[in-house]
């Protein structure tokens, strides 16, 4: 539906360098990346409110790169929805058909209300509205204008968490009724609930693309692991061993034993924080990789703690409650972190 072919634009000091990606007809793409990388502008140029200086942009196989905003049928919602405050929520869903000169309109803004659930606020002012509500309102004054791709610009961000979900909810049914939406947000839980494809944005790159189980199981480099909130991320070499099974990986000076059949040459090492085990002295054990390092941070968890260990590196390990007071483990304490060959997940 939308394809996007080494896309460049500047602005001001800030440049999106050769953008390209694709989303077909019914996606839900997310666009995540943290403030400040270009997420708002590339929704602009998509629109048409900005113009690229190289590269070119196709809709339903027609090039609009060059193609005004008014012809291109496509809505952008903003993180702070801009209603005009002296009309009702009718008229400001009712505006754009009306600038089109449109046909039944009453019956089209009362379908796109009861598609984001506001038909019973059609005769409120917008100062009356709660945030979510209002964002209701610009995504169904997008609904009534027509538009079959929606660009939504951080459209959660300033709502409250029970709002969130409940908008939330509104994206995704509009999404399985067809509708195809880019929304970019810095927001990786965001993402995860909603996304069927997601694209990574590091300083006006587009440095990843994929099914979220691609984009958040197998990043493909450091930025995307920490950004996305993967810990025990390492770069470095993987290495066979003669007559063994496993290989080592060598990674900034340590050596880490790997159970895998992975080929042999730069790669990535993921180990989940619950696969570390922490101890006061050396373990006896079937794990095969032992540190000796600091707690440097100790900090609650959805679960239980998360202990960081600087043992040449930092590590994060997942423990409970009873097994930190067992070990009684505080920040400054050497311990030892420990783990097997098999927890190694290695990614090229």
């Amino acid at each position: 539906m939308l394809k996007l072919e080494n896309i460049s634009l500047t602005v001001g000091t800030f440049q999106l360098k050769d953008i390209s990606f694709s989303v077909e007809r019914g996606d839900y793409f997310v666009v995540l990346g943290f403030s400040g990388v270009g997420k708002s502008i590339l929704l602009e140029s998509i629109a048409g409110l900005l113009e690229p200086s190289a590269g070119s942009i196709s809709l339903r196989g027609k090039d609009i790169t060059h193609m005004a905003v008014q012809k291109r049928n496509i809505s952008i919602v903003y993180q702070d929805a801009d209603l005009f405050p002296h009309l009702t929520v009718f008229e400001n869903i009712a505006y754009p058909l009306h600038s089109r000169g449109a046909h039944d309109i009453s019956s089209k803004v009362l379908q796109a209300a009861e598609q984001v659930g506001i038909a019973a606020l059609l005769q409120r002012k917008p100062y009356t509205l709660s945030g979510g509500e209002y964002q209701r309102v610009s995504l169904a004054r997008s609904l009534a204008a027509g538009s079959d791709l929606f660009l939504l610009d951080e459209p959660l961000s300033s709502l409250d968490s029970k709002s969130k979900k409940e908008l939330r909810t509104v994206l995704r049914k509009l999404n399985r009724n067809g509708k195809t939406i880019i929304h970019v947000t810095h927001d990786h839980q965001e993402a995860i609930s909603l996304a069927s494809k997601i694209g990574i944005l590091e300083n006006g790159s587009i440095v990843h693309v994929g099914i979220p189980e691609d984009v958040f199981q197998h990043p493909k480099s450091e930025f995307v692991a920490h950004f996305i909130g993967v810990h025990n991320f390492l770069k470095g070499e993987l290495r066979s061993l003669p007559q063994s099974d496993l290989k080592e990986f060598h990674s900034n000076g340590m050596t880490i034993f790997c159970l895998t059949d992975m080929e042999d040459g730069e790669a990535f090492l993921v180990i989940e924080p619950n696969e570390i085990t922490i101890s006061s002295t050396e373990e006896i054990s079937s794990s095969r990789n032992h540190f000796q390092g600091t707690v440097t941070d100790i900090s609650s968890a959805h679960v239980g703690l998360e202990i960081t260990v600087l043992a040449g590196r930092e590590f994060i390990a997942a423990i409970s409650n009873e097994a930190r007071k067992a070990l009684a483990l505080e920040i400054g304490k050497e311990v030892w972190i420990n783990f097997k060959a098999a927890s190694c997940k290695i990614y090229k």
